[in-house]
């Protein structure tokens, strides 16, 4: 009885070696998948946060000078680009992740030749798109009166808009060529030119503003010489043969089916860029207030803080379409729903940590773009509201990027214009006007409406079939 005792008691424990050997091996497998999985990512997702950090930058810079020089400059400007400019720059962003899209899926199922024709296809759908909404920026300093916005501050729209047409042209061609190059892994030169180009515009702006003495006109002039400085290189990078496979020359091609591409991209523009308006809406807002100069500087403060953040989720939502539309291009499905998680739970640990960064040091970063107290403690009462939109922003995106590697764009804009204008701002404006909360009020309206949309789009993501994706 004792040795078959000890045989049994044996043959558990080589039993239970067996199993945590087992269990150690899966273990190490799956940290090997997660390590192999966030690779991936981040060799997406960082260029492209670079590109969008460094792109954006251009516009800090610019306002950084401006303000050093002069607070209604300051104000004008912030005013000009965070309503029209802003605008369009995500009507812009949102139309080039079409391209994005389009040719993710294309290297995923190695249609190499498809590329370099939906790269021509988005510039000739972008440029109409924004020579149709240019008289919105000519005419910004009128149009901004009728609204009741302050006069002096208008009057310097006036004289700011005519440097701003130039670098909204360039928007077309950066943004597409940054989609396409993404999608094809050519993320390094990406992230090298866009952080030469920001370079580049705080030397030209120095020198203009600082040495030459030009005021606000130096400082424009310098993010319009970065910017087309960047198209300049990435045109010699694309044309020059280091994309020889998807890059094959100019092609009749491209004028065939434009108006699916401009079904795709409207689609995707509205679904991505719609927080980009409901922000250029607070600002509308903030002129009303009794303190104009201070409330837009401070706001305008705050919502380059929460883009800049945004733009390096923005990258992570280009990582999780170029991934998702690369695994459904291969055909796996397993794949498409492993990447989702991971890319999930890196984002919002970076959104944490901003969120915690947001609250300590809120105040001080305003002096960067203004020497104002008054300003600082503005933006120092803003910090907790900034602080939660700054969380909210490093999961929602990505569930968009999901949905645009998918092709489904149409479906999230309904989600994304129901929960912003239908539910956000209607909350907002009660919280505005019946509670008397001001811009917090609306500003907390947009918050709602961003944490029904994620609701809604994971639980959309959650249904759906990828092995039918797939197919």
């Amino acid at each position: 009885m004792s040795n078959q005792g000890e045989m049994e008691e044996r043959l558990l424990r080589v039993g239970s070696d067996a199993k945590s050997q087992s269990s150690n091996r899966e273990s190490l497998y799956l940290r090997t998948q997660v390590w192999c999985e966030v690779r991936k990512i981040w060799r997406v997702a960082l260029p492209s946060s670079l590109f969008r950090i460094t792109s954006f930058g251009s516009i800090i810079v610019a306002q950084a000078f401006i303000g050093h020089s002069s607070e209604l400059g300051l104000s004008a400007y912030a005013l000009l680009q965070s309503t029209f400019i802003r605008f369009l720059y995500g009507l812009m962003g949102g139309m080039s992740s079409a391209t994005e899209t389009l040719c993710g899926q294309a290297y995923g199922a190695e249609q190499y030749h498809t590329m370099g024709i939906y790269l021509q296809r988005s510039w000739i759908v972008d440029t109409v798109v924004t020579t149709l909404f240019l008289p919105f920026i000519i005419f910004a300093g009128p149009i901004l009166r009728l609204l009741g916005q302050n006069v002096e501050i208008t009057r310097t729209v006036d004289e700011i808009y005519p440097w701003m047409i130039p670098y909204v042209y360039s928007l077309i061609f950066t943004m597409t060529m940054q989609m396409y190059l993404q999608a094809q892994m050519r993320n390094a030169i990406v992230g090298v030119l866009s952080t030469l180009s920001l370079a580049l515009d705080l030397l030209v702006t120095w020198w203009c503003v600082s040495i030459m003495g030009m005021g606000i006109g130096g400082a424009l002039l310098g993010l319009n010489v970065s910017s087309w400085a960047l198209v300049l290189a990435e045109f010699v990078y694309v044309f020059g043969g280091w994309c020889p496979f998807t890059w094959t020359g100019f092609s009749m091609a491209a004028f065939v089916d434009l108006v699916p591409m401009l079904k795709l991209s409207i689609s995707s523009g509205v679904m991505i860029c719609l927080e980009y308006w409901y922000m250029s809406i607070l600002v509308l807002m903030a002129g009303y207030t009794k303190d104009a100069n201070i409330t837009i500087s401070a706001f305008s403060i705050c919502q380059y803080i929460y883009t800049w953040e945004l733009n390096i989720c923005l990258g992570f939502l280009g990582a999780a379409c170029v991934r998702v539309a690369n695994e459904l291009g291969k055909g796996d499905a397993t794949a498409v729903r492993f990447s989702i998680k991971v890319i999930l739970t890196v984002s919002t640990l970076i959104g944490v940590t901003f969120s915690a960064l947001c609250l300590a040091f809120c105040g001080q970063i305003s002096y960067l773009f203004s020497k104002s107290d008054e300003v600082s403690k503005a933006v120092d009462d803003l910090s907790m509201i900034l602080a939660i939109s700054i969380l909210l922003n490093s999961i929602q995106p990505i569930l968009s990027g999901v949905a645009v590697g998918a092709g489904m764009q149409s479906i999230v804009a309904f989600v994304n214009l129901g929960s912003y204008y239908a539910f956000g701002v209607p909350l907002g404006i009660i919280l505005t006007y019946v509670f008397h909360l001001g811009v917090k009020g609306l500003w907390s309206g947009m918050l709602a409406g961003i944490a029904i949309q994620t609701l809604i789009l994971c639980y959309i993501i959650y249904k759906t079939d990828w092995e039918l994706e797939v197919a």
